[in-house]
């Protein structure tokens, strides 16, 4: 059984969407809500760990710009910088695609979308989110937090990691 992908959060005026994504999305996600109201995003926010959002991009009545969905964007983004946004809506324009990314969105898809494409999307926006550290870079962190540690000294810095005064020595000088 393949591991599921956490909470999302999905954002979309209309029931019948909420109802179609919660039956897609039931086997990716450990936890689905949904919200019909984008003013209640940041509110949910603050109560939930959200993975991921995957958010519409028109809330007014009659107006099809995408507009609401890059001013919710921006709000999310000022807040909770580290939660992919997967933009959705049903008027594909590239301009309004390329303005989403810009503003930080992950991804964008349009409706109807492709099941297989929309979890593909959302998976790779989540593992994107997660900073993959390369070793080196954690060994100087943790080199750095020992010498701290041992207030600058030296011996007792190298002694403390199992390596030699001059092994640490030429570690702190290629940084």
């Amino acid at each position: 059984m393949n591991a599921k992908y956490g909470t999302i959060l999905i954002v979309d005026d209309n029931p019948a969407i909420l109802t179609a994504l919660k039956i897609c999305l039931g086997k990716v996600f450990e936890k689905i809500l949904t919200l019909t109201e984008p003013e209640n995003i940041l509110i949910t926010l603050r109560q939930e760990h959200v993975d991921v959002i995957l958010l519409d991009m028109n809330f007014s009545n009659g107006v099809n710009s995408g507009q609401d969905g890059l001013i919710w964007l921006s709000s999310i983004k000022r807040r909770h910088p580290d939660i992919p946004v997967v933009l959705i809506t049903a008027y594909a324009d590239v301009k309004l695609a390329v303005r989403g990314l810009k503003n930080g969105a992950a991804d964008f898809v349009t409706k109807p979308w492709d099941n297989d494409e929309l979890i593909r999307m959302l998976k790779d926006a989540i593992d994107m989110s997660k900073e993959i550290v390369p070793l080196h870079e954690m060994e100087r962190e943790h080199i750095k937090k020992v010498v701290d540690k041992c207030h600058g000294n030296m011996s007792k810095a190298a002694d403390l990691l199992g390596i030699t005064r001059q092994t640490l020595y030429r570690k702190y000088q290629s940084w």
